[in-house]
């Protein structure tokens, strides 16, 4: 089936998902069809999220205006405009496999919004990275101003949301956002290839109990417990001994 807004290829065991509308914004069509894509995912052990001509230029402010505009005021059909939003980018979140996010180019609103909901974020020298929602006169809404604090801390997140001014890609390394800088979307998109073939050759049970305890983020002896118990139901002797001879 082809798609408008996003393409998906699989190399072995790892999946690329590509955003493919023009400056890969986000409108109707790309929350309906990054949810029909999740599914498809199959085997695939890990996953790579990156853009095309950039990464995004976020929310598609013309496709979307009409819905949005019409739900002003009635808190329930706003809900339901942005219901949509939410289902791709928590279920993006929800994967059991690592997810990398692979940016070049401008990253902003709701692209940021994306790659927070990612495990790994890598980006090249010519990434810029903006949350401009204030400007707009919105309340970033799909997910940034809740994870971003676990990543960057509340003073970066706090800078970033309330001035919508742009960070490069030097900064988004020092401050965490990223862990590692390319100097072209060439190196870029091998590098996250390189590492997506590294984590799909790994225990795939121990991958996926490390994201769920992450994700969980529990109070500390709950979180404990919940290793434990992934590990004694999930934990066999022959990946331990597996790992043991490497």
């Amino acid at each position: 089936m082809n798609h408008e807004t996003v393409r998906l290829t699989f190399a072995g065991e790892v999946a690329t998902l590509t955003i493919i509308s023009k400056k890969g914004v986000m409108g109707p069509t790309f929350w309906r069809e990054m949810s029909e894509m999740l599914p498809q995912l199959g085997s695939a052990r890990a996953l790579i999220v990156r853009g095309e001509e950039l990464f995004s230029a976020g929310l598609d402010v013309k496709a979307s205006a009409q819905g949005l505009s019409e739900a002003l005021g009635h808190r329930d059909r706003f809900r339901a405009q942005v219901a949509p939003m939410h289902a791709a980018f928590e279920g993006l979140a929800a994967l059991p496999i690592p997810v990398i996010a692979a940016v070049h180019g401008w990253c902003i609103g709701a692209g940021l919004e994306l790659i927070s909901a990612c495990d790994i974020r890598l980006c090249s020298q010519d990434a810029r990275f903006s949350l401009p929602e204030v400007r707009l006169g919105i309340t970033a809404d799909l997910g940034g101003l809740q994870r971003l604090p676990g990543l960057i801390g509340q003073g970066w997140t706090r800078q970033m949301a309330l001035t919508a001014e742009p960070m490069n890609a030097q900064r988004a390394e020092r401050i965490g956002l990223v862990t590692e800088v390319l100097p072209h979307p060439e190196a870029l998109f091998e590098r996250a290839e390189q590492l997506a073939a590294h984590l799909a050759a790994l225990p795939q049970k121990a991958l996926e109990g490390t994201k769920r305890v992450l994700n969980a983020a529990l109070p500390h002896t709950e979180s404990l417990s919940q290793a434990v118990d992934w590990n004694a139901e999930h934990l066999t002797a022959e990946s331990l001994m597996a790992g043991l001879r490497k």
